[in-house]
């Protein structure tokens, strides 16, 4: 890669997106509330109904001034539309639409190495590095210590083959210089964690806690094996992701980040973590050893921006924006799987955006709608951690929770539509997995909410408007109608 200047890339740039938060009145400042309970608590009252604000703290006591932190990021279908420069008027279905598309014609832009950036305006080495003067809060009443990752990238670099991945993982500040790490099991962070301590080598990382948005969310979203993060990040933005190489461990880190540190983790040096309140919304992880991270670089801008994005009781930042990704994949591997008539697939926000899935489909043969329902349940993107499947005609909006209830209620037999799937692939973090001690998996429902097939020449008509009926009051009475 040619080493160039820095942009100065609103599309790369925390600030540039709050100011248009700012500017579509969908930004709330916050003065004055303490990191150890007002700050998660505020947080959690904003987060209990999704399309709230975006909320910016600043003045945090005990903690330099312009010292700040942002929270409630990705928490309503219009914020994720305009990071991602979608139309204005796009809907949630168009949303999850943009996102199979991107799946299926993913266009990837390499990074773009740089000689500095705004990250590099403070740099401190050894005993000058102090991440304790970020104000990190504890999100949770009841969380075990101040978790500086939570909007973040964990930067990580394959030994053998040299791919570059970054993932959201949590990561937890217990000192000045000491972070650990939490991966699940299986994710790409943890395998690749894993390759260097099996060879008792220390592992090189990275960790980004403050940036644009649209970097975040690659970082939650489940790229292939294999794939470089930045190069999906670059076609996701339009542009190449300005990154300078980080001095210790020569790992890339954006270049118009707020915060960043990097540093080492050894093989058998861990410490306590946790807990820490997840988003399925329980305490289901507890208190375990995990890797520390003994850091040995540290950078922030000036007036730096720490990124939260806060697992909790659904809804919040993550079961959203992963939500409406994640039902894109679903739809896509629905249909590679050979379905037809799939018209759209919504991730309830209230089920972790893995919980709940709510599939529409055009019936065209018997069998038909279980057919798509079971796939849905055990397709990779919507098998892990999933509870309640549930399909509808195509009539019924996905993304619509009362059409969904009035089809369940109308067109469902509970004897007849009710398919339940035992030792299904599930995590410690559901606290109904099962069996203890390992908590691997779980069960699930499949619910036919379609009319039935052989009685769709005969079941009763819808009480609704026709199409063209609609039309014509639209056109006519545009001004005085609801707009959405």
């Amino acid at each position: 890669m040619a080493t160039k200047a820095a942009t100065n890339s609103s599309k790369q740039d925390l600030r540039a997106w709050l100011a248009e938060c700012e500017a579509a009145g969908d930004l709330q400042h916050v003065s004055g509330a303490d990191r150890e309970e007002e700050i998660g608590g505020i947080l959690d009252v904003y987060q209990r109904k999704m399309g709230r604000p975006t909320l910016l703290f600043d003045n945090v006591p005990g903690y330099q001034p312009g010292f700040r932190v942002c929270a409630n990021v990705l928490t309503s279908a219009k914020r994720i539309i305009r990071t991602l420069g979608l139309p204005p008027e796009s809907s949630e279905i168009d949303l999850v639409r943009y996102w199979r598309d991107t799946f299926r014609n993913a266009k990837m832009i390499a990074p773009r190495e740089v000689n500095t950036g705004t990250l590099m305006e403070n740099e401190f080495y050894g005993d000058d590095i102090d991440l304790l003067k970020i104000p990190t809060p504890r999100w949770h009443e009841g969380d075990g210590g101040y978790y500086i990752g939570t909007g973040c990238m964990v930067i990580m670099k394959d030994p053998d083959s040299g791919w570059i991945n970054y993932g959201a993982y949590r990561v937890q500040v217990h000192d000045k210089k000491v972070a650990t790490l939490m991966t699940s099991k299986g994710k790409h962070g943890d395998l690749i964690k894993k390759r260097y301590l099996d060879a008792g080598k220390p592992v090189p990382i990275a960790v980004v806690v403050g940036m644009h948005p649209a970097l975040f969310m690659v970082a939650g979203l489940e790229v292939p094996y294999g794939k470089n993060e930045y190069d999906a990040a670059g076609g996701l933005i339009g542009e190449p992701v300005d990154v300078i190489y980080g001095p210790k461990t020569g790992l890339p880190i954006p270049a118009h980040a707020e915060i960043a540190f990097e540093g080492f983790i050894h093989p058998g040096d861990v410490i306590d973590e946790g807990p820490l309140g997840e988003w399925t919304g329980y305490y289901a992880g507890g208190k375990q050893k995990e890797p520390v991270i003994r850091v040995e670089s540290f950078f922030h801008r000036n007036d730096p921006i720490l990124l939260g994005a806060i697992p909790a009781v659904p809804p919040n930042d993550d079961t959203f924006y992963r939500g409406t990704y994640r039902c894109g994949v679903v739809w896509h591997q629905i249909e590679a799987a050979g379905i037809p008539g799939v018209t759209g697939v919504w991730a309830h926000e209230a089920g972790g955006s893995r919980l709940w899935l709510t599939i529409s489909i055009k019936q065209m043969y018997g069998g038909h709608s279980k057919q798509a329902g079971l796939i849905a349940s055990q397709c990779h993107a919507g098998a892990y951690a999933n509870r309640v499947v549930i399909v509808v005609d195509d009539d019924v909006n996905p993304a619509e929770m009362n059409e969904v209830v009035w089809a369940l209620c109308t067109r469902m037999d509970p004897k007849e539509d009710i398919t339940i799937l035992n030792n299904c692939w599930s995590t410690h973090l559901d606290p109904m997995s099962y069996p203890p001690g390992n908590n691997s998996f779980n069960s699930r429902v499949v619910i036919d909410a379609c009319i039935p097939w052989l009685r769709k020449a005969t079941f009763p008509p819808v009480v609704r408007s026709s199409k063209p009926l609609d039309e014509r009051i639209f056109a006519k009475f545009k001004d005085v109608l609801p707009k959405n």
